[in-house]
């Protein structure tokens, strides 16, 4: 047996679902879930906003044991509890292998965990400062951009398991081609990736595994498949007439 992927595999307990007309189970992509199986390296999920992209990974998340909110299984602040209770109906099938890393990242709960890595620093007892292991400066004390970078650069160390939900939210583009590079640097350290995106750079990812979610459920695609990809190259090779039909509209 393989040692990776750490996560190999979810289903969905279908039997214990009371009901698929009520949220999340009502999202078209949750109700049709059954199983999906994950690359040993890279699995990313895209879809329009409202899909449930975000609400599977955060699931995932949950029911690996990271906190809702973000950050390492260590952290268990609740600024505010809204995550759904996917997670309590999905079965994990795993490595045999420990990971010895992790960590989720949400880009829109980042702040909170910004604030929780400087509150445990300030009430001390805790030994060395945590930040240290983000960079060595507040992740308040940078732009959102930087502090995701400082994240990837510094905290993430490989033999880990990285849950990311849309980490482009705040990079540049040249930024998100860092974060392909990092990407490479823990993989071959032995890391995976699930990412949920609508980035076309970072679905670019050399033989990443992408699932499409939308309202006839979850089918896997390839990167030229997507729409992401599609109306990108479409806007580039030729701008100016698509400019004037938007905005003669």
């Amino acid at each position: 047996m393989e040692p990776l992927p750490y996560l190999k595999e979810i289903r969905l307990d279908r039997e214990s679902v009371e009901s698929f007309n009520k949220y999340p189970f009502s999202i078209p992509a949750i109700k049709e879930l059954n199983s999906l199986r994950f690359d040993k390296q890279v699995t990313i999920f895209i879809g329009e906003n409202g899909s449930g992209k975000s609400t599977l990974l955060e699931a995932i998340a949950v029911a690996l044991d990271f906190n809702a909110e973000g950050g390492t299984k260590n952290f268990n602040f609740n600024t505010r509890s809204t995550h759904s209770p996917l997670y309590d109906y999905l079965h994990l099938a795993k490595s045999y292998q420990r990971y010895r890393d992790g960590f989720f990242l949400r880009a829109e709960s980042f702040y909170n965990v910004a604030t929780h890595i400087d509150e445990l620093d300030e009430s001390g007892g805790f030994g060395m400062p945590i930040i240290g292991s983000y960079g060595g400066k507040s992740l308040h004390h940078q732009s959102h951009g930087e502090s995701f970078l400082a994240l990837m650069l510094n905290r993430f160390g490989g033999n880990g398991r990285y849950i990311l939900d849309e980490p482009e939210a705040a990079l540049s583009p040249v930024r998100q081609l860092t974060i392909l590079s990092r990407m490479s640097q823990l993989i071959k350290k032995k890391s995976q990736f699930i990412i949920a995106t609508h980035s076309p750079i970072l679905m670019a990812y050399p033989n990443a595994l992408i699932y499409q979610i939308g309202e006839t459920g979850i089918r896997q695609v390839k990167y030229e498949e997507t729409e992401h990809y599609q109306v990108t190259k479409s806007f580039l090779n030729n701008p100016k007439p698509m400019l004037e039909e938007l905005l003669e509209q």
